[in-house]
Formats: C-alpha cells, structure tokens, sequence
C-alpha cells in the first residue's frame, strides 16, 4: 500500500441508536485485510490460470479512486459529505448506500449526496478478487481516506473491520444530521453524543474546505435572518453579503451555489478556517464556529496553522468513522453495497 506521507499528515428507535452509537470499538484494526483477500494475479484469469495470491485490498482500492479523481477532482467533497452523513445515522455501517422507499439516501439532507457510482465499481473491483470479504462501510471510509490524500498530500493510516447494516431509516436521517443553521450549542451536543469532542466538531467542519452549498441552505441568512423578513446577518461584511446576494437572488433558483471555501475551495487545507475567521462562511453554523466562545478559539489556532490542521483532520476522519460500527458477527458483508443479502 502506498505510504507517501506528507509531513504536514422511529423516535424511540433513534434514541436507542444515538445512545449505541456514541461507543468506539477497539477492534477496528490498520491492516485487517492483510492476508484476508486471496485472488488471482490476474482479475480475468480462469480458476487455472495461476495461483491465489494475497491481495491488497487498500492498494486495489487506491487504484481505482486515483484514476477516477483524476477525472473528478470534486469527489473528495462527495466523499466526506458520504462518510459523515452514513456515519452520523445509525453508525459507519453503509446504511446511506441502501435503497429503497424511506431509506436515509431519500432524506432531503442526501438528496445531493454523491459518490455512490465510485463506491458501486470499488465494490464490484474488490469482489472479483475475493467474494464476501471486504464490507462497504469499510470501502467508505477507505475510499474517503484516498481522496482526501489526493486532495492534501496526507496521508492518515484507517482501521478496518466493519460489517455492513441492514436498516436505513429517512426517518432516522432526519433526526440525525444537524442543519445548516443549527446553533453551535446543540450541534457540539449532537457530536458529544457519538462520543466526539468539541475538536472533532470544529475539524469535521472542515470538511467544508472543499464542496459547493446549494441557495437553498443559506438564503434565510440573507433575507431572513432568525425570520425577519428583509433582515440579513448583521456577521456578513458588506461586500460578501452583495456577492451572496447575486448569487441567490430572493426570489431565485435554489439550485445556485457558492463554494463552501472562499478562499482555496479546491484543496484540503486550511483555508476554510482563514475563510470563517475572515466572516466569509457560507452557511449560518460555518460562520458561527468561528463566533462561539466555545469553538471560535479552536478555529483561530487551525487558521494560523495548516500543518496542525492536516494532521488532526485525518485523526478526526478516524474518530468520525468509529462511531457505531458493527464488527465480528454483527451485521453481514453485502454482495452489492446497493441491496442487503
């Protein structure tokens, strides 16, 4: 596996589940497919053609988003927005990739979630090699991970060992995932209760350091703040305010959008702390981490130190994709990412 590192590196049922999920579970592993994965040299190759080889999975998968990224730059957005949105309902069990009527992929917070071709050719990659071995909610946070080095330069070493759920509830999605104008103070209590710490909230914002937000998630900002018609957020200097507003005018399409990062939106770094810091966050709680009390502190420091941030990005990355996981005999291993066995 390639080791260029930089430097720098239902409501009674949803209370049930937000009470599981705030748990870490220990036998998560780096390496877990090592030795796991036998197949042949040759993916084509017929059952006599050579000798089962051990595969590695990590390197396969890294392949495969390496030359996709190529093409699509913009996936590692999709990625982390995938990883979070799977991983914040019901735990990184995959639950976000299933279909169906009222499944989480028919909430209106994933209806922009994307990503789901890339993971569906990850999988059929990995099956090839070595049926019924390797998870999808691993194959998430493994691909998160390549993207999110060929973004940045850093690599993060991941743990691995997930099994894959079979319950994904809109319902569930729904109650979940904060909104972009939840306030600070119930959204660090919504992370507090996946057992991550303020730190991890404000870095895990930081996945907005790549990424667009569509008008509708912000227009109330411009032109009704806390529901005062024409009233707009007194925190938006003059000048981004007048941008904001060309680019969402009142009355206009809702599918407009800026980036999420004013100032380096194409790379991972820091420049979305510069941003907020600046009072140029797009979405209400972006602007307010850098305002709280609480978190503005945390969000100074990751401004004036983009080695800091790189490093403890990945480590949130990692605490965000233990939260609520199935391991050993829980949950199953999915033929198709798509569909439960």
């Amino acid at each position: 596996m390639r080791r260029e590192k930089s430097s720098t590196v239902a409501l009674a049922l949803g209370l049930i589940v937000m009470t599981l999920i705030g748990q870490s579970y220990s036998q998560l592993t780096v390496g877990f497919y090592a030795g796991k994965c036998k197949g042949k040299k040759n993916a084509n190759a017929n059952a006599n053609a050579d000798a089962d080889v051990d595969v590695d999975v990590e390197q396969l998968i890294f392949d495969i988003v390496e030359s996709a990224f190529k093409k699509h730059p913009t996936l590692v957005a999709a990625m982390l927005r995938m990883l979070f949105h799977d991983c914040f309902v019901g735990g990184c069990d995959a639950s976000i990739l299933l279909e169906g009527a009222g499944s989480e992929k028919t909430a209106g917070p994933n209806e922009t979630v994307r990503g789901y071709k890339l993971i569906d050719a990850v999988k059929s990659a990995v099956e090839k090699r070595c049926r019924g071995v390797v998870s999808c909610a691993d194959i998430i946070v493994i691909v998160t991970r390549a993207t999110v080095f060929l973004a940045s330069g850093n690599w993060y070493d991941v743990k691995t060992g997930r099994r894959d759920g079979s319950i994904s509830s809109a319902d569930l999605a729904m109650l979940n995932l904060p909104p972009p104008n939840e306030p600070v103070p119930s959204a660090i209590a919504k992370f507090q209760a996946k057992n991550l710490t303020v730190q991890d909230f404000v870095l895990l914002m930081g996945g907005h350091t790549v990424g667009i937000s569509h008008c509708k998630n912000f227009r109330d900002r411009l032109y009704n703040y806390k529901g005062v018609p024409r009233m707009s957020d007194p925190n938006i200097p003059k000048d981004f305010l007048e941008f904001l507003k060309q680019t969402c005018p009142e009355f206009g399409s809702s599918s407009n959008s800026t980036v999420l990062d004013q100032l380096t939106p194409n790379v991972v770094d820091n420049g979305f702390y510069k941003a907020i810091g600046g009072r140029k966050g797009v979405l209400q709680i972006d602007q307010d981490i850098a305002l709280d009390p609480v978190t503005s502190p945390i969000v100074s420091k990751l401004a004036n130190n983009s080695t800091d941030f790189i490093h403890k990005f990945g480590v949130a990355l990692n605490n965000l994709a233990e939260v609520g996981v199935l391991i050993g005999s829980q949950g199953q291993i999915r033929k198709f990412c798509r569909f439960v066995n």
